[in-house]
C-alpha cells in the first residue's frame, strides 16, 4: 500500500508536469507521510542531506561541504532502488540547483513537492518567490508553498511567510497565497525560540504584523 501511494504521487507529478509560469495544482499536493517512505540511510543522504531538513536521516551538510558530482552519482543510484522517495528526490534536486543545472533538477524537485515533502515545499516556494533559479519570480504560487511548509512546522516557513507578506510580495496576488493575519500570528507564536537572535526576528515580525 505504501509503495502504491508513492507511485500515485509520482504519476501525478508527471501528469501535471514541471512547475512553470507560477502554475501549480495545489489540490494534488499530497499530505506528507514520513512513514510511507524508506528511512534507511543511503550514500545520497550522507552526501546531500540539508542540515535544516526536519526529515533528514543524517546530520546534513552545508552547500560548501557538498561534493556535487559525488552527490549526483550517489543520489541517482539511490533513486534506482527507491525512485518515489521524496527525500532522495529533494536531495538530488538540491545538488542540481547548487550546480546551476536547474532544468535537470526540476523533475526531482517537483516529485518531492507533489509528495508534500516539507523541505521541498519551502525550498520550491523560496525559489519561486525570489527567482533564485534565474526564472521570473512567481510570488503568489511560491508564497502558498511557503505557507504550506509553515503548516508542517517548518521553521523557515513559519517566519518567511509573514516576512514576505510584510515586504509586499503578495500584494498583487489573488486566491493564492491565502492571507490570514491571525494565521500568520500563529505561525510566529509557533516559531518562538529561546535563541536570542531568532527571538528578536520573531518579535519584530509580530510587532509589524499587529501594526499592519
Amino acid at each position: 500500500m505504501r509503495h502504491l501511494q508513492s507511485i500515485l504521487v509520482f504519476l501525478l507529478s508527471l501528469s501535471f508536469g514541471i512547475v512553470q509560469a507560477g502554475s501549480i495544482d495545489f489540490e494534488n499536493i499530497a499530505i506528507f507521510d514520513p512513514n510511507a517512505h524508506a528511512g534507511e540511510v543511503t550514500e545520497c543522504d550522507r552526501l546531500a542531506a540539508h542540515p535544516s531538513d526536519p526529515h533528514r536521516v543524517t546530520e546534513g551538510l552545508t552547500r560548501a561541504e557538498m561534493d556535487l558530482d559525488a552527490v549526483m552519482v550517489a543520489c541517482h543510484a539511490a533513486l534506482e532502488d527507491d525512485p518515489y522517495n521524496p527525500r532522495l528526490n529533494y536531495q538530488l534536486a538540491r545538488a542540481y540547483g547548487y550546480a546551476g543545472r536547474h532544468e535537470e533538477g526540476d523533475s526531482y524537485r517537483h516529485r518531492a513537492l507533489m509528495a508534500g515533502y516539507p523541505q521541498s515545499l519551502f525550498v520550491m516556494g523560496y525559489i519561486m518567490v525570489t527567482g533564485w533559479d534565474g526564472s521570473d519570480p512567481r510570488p503568489c504560487a511560491g508564497g502558498e508553498l511557503i505557507r504550506r511548509s509553515a503548516h508542517t512546522g517548518r521553521y523557515a516557513g513559519l517566519v518567511a511567510f509573514p516576512h514576505y507578506y510584510l515586504m509586499g510580495h503578495f500584494a498583487d496576488c489573488g486566491d493564492y497565497p491565502l492571507i490570514d493575519r491571525e494565521e500568520m500570528l500563529g505561525f510566529l507564536d509557533q516559531a518562538a525560540s529561546s535563541d536570542f537572535y531568532q527571538s528578536i526576528l520573531v518579535d519584530q515580525l509580530m510587532l509589524q504584523l499587529r501594526r499592519k
